[in-house]
């Protein structure tokens, strides 16, 4: 065993205020399925859910390399976003992509590396 430590993946906790499709499944669905493939990670599976009287969208894609999930609430115009990647992927490559495309006025990313040892 090495000294050097090890750190098996990057977690990303963002919060978008005020930006785009908060309210779109599909949109956001496809947005997700984007950014991680941006990043170079592979889609296993999605699954995402609208909420009635338009009260937002939750949306969860598996990845090989781990997950990226949102969940909405456009009524008060924000997104907590979750990003976990491991392996050659960059969540931030795909952080960035979602603020791209989401347009929010104000991002906050709150970084860990887990698993060191």
């Amino acid at each position: 065993m090495t000294n050097t430590p090890f750190h098996p993946g990057t977690h990303l906790l963002i919060d978008h205020y005020d930006g785009q499709h908060l309210n779109d499944a599909a949109q956001l669905e496809a947005i997700l399925r984007a950014a991680a493939k941006t990043a170079g990670a592979a889609v296993l599976k999605t699954s995402f859910h609208p909420f009635p009287d338009r009260a937002g969208v939750t949306g969860f894609v598996l990845l090989a390399e781990s997950h990226i999930s949102i969940h909405t609430w456009p009524e008060h115009g924000f997104a907590a976003i979750d990003i976990f990647m491991c392996g050659a992927c960059d969540p931030h490559v795909a952080a960035k992509y979602l603020e791209q495309v989401l347009a929010p006025k104000r991002v906050e990313i709150t970084q860990a590396k887990r698993g060191a040892f």
